[in-house]
């Protein structure tokens, strides 16, 4: 028999907890708790899980921001999925900046966020078994995924796991026009749809990182999709 997938969720709402913790084990998983930021922290040196469900808001000495910022920092490439408000549009922006994987607003379906966990999970586990896959190459821009590094004219360009593996796509397609449903279902396995606002967050923080100060490779092809390639003309 094979060992569940552990999620451990970190939220203060005592309902959200028991209503994810009902979910989650009837979906499967193998499911810790934290309610406030030492707990989360407690429960990380105790073990790694295979998931992360963070709230934003967290009591006790920081945030869900400075739960994601530590663990990173320790190199932990742990999948985090967000819990946010639906209108809080700046806190999804930040958590994806920082290294987060993914988000739900708040109400959501835990259906969904079982889902969600899954494809996560999937994405991260072939990212670390896939060290075969050697150097691509594209004008200055180089990715290596046996050392998981990415340059750009020399310079080391510093990506979350997320934003690795969208890169790593669209690199093998270069000149190439992928829409946001084919992005969806490469770097995030969905196949219930996603979210693409979700792809348009990492292609917007990708341009960042990438293109600041150098010739734009990464292109928006409106209404359609993204494309990597060097300008017209």
């Amino acid at each position: 028999m094979s060992t569940p997938d552990t999620v451990l969720v970190v939220d203060d709402d005592a309902g959200i907890r028991d209503l994810l913790t009902s979910a989650l084990r009837y979906a499967g998983f193998d499911v810790h708790l934290a309610r406030d930021v030492p707990e989360a922290l407690a429960g990380l040196s105790r073990h790694t899980p295979d998931a992360i469900v963070l709230d934003v808001g967290l009591p006790g000495g920081g945030d869900g921001f400075d739960v994601l910022q530590l663990i990173r920092s320790r190199g932990v490439t742990t999948p985090v999925l967000f819990l946010t408000s639906r209108d809080a549009v700046e806190d999804r922006v930040r958590g994806l900046r920082l290294g987060g994987d993914d988000y739900v607003t708040k109400p959501f379906s835990v259906v969904e966020v079982g889902a969600r966990l899954q494809a996560l999970i999937r994405r991260s586990r072939g990212t670390a078994s896939a060290v075969d896959d050697g150097i691509l190459r594209y004008a200055d821009l180089e990715l290596d995924a046996r050392r998981y590094t990415v340059h750009r004219a020399g310079d080391r360009v510093d990506l979350s796991p997320t934003e690795f593996r969208l890169l790593r796509f669209l690199l093998s397609h270069p000149g190439h026009v992928m829409t946001r449903s084919q992005i969806l279902e490469a770097v995030w396995q969905y196949d219930f749809g996603g979210d693409s606002v979700v792809v348009e967050r990492f292609i917007s923080n990708l341009r960042r990182k990438l293109d600041q100060g150098r010739e734009p490779l990464l292109h928006t092809v409106r209404g359609i999709g993204y494309s990597l390639r060097r300008p017209a003309g």
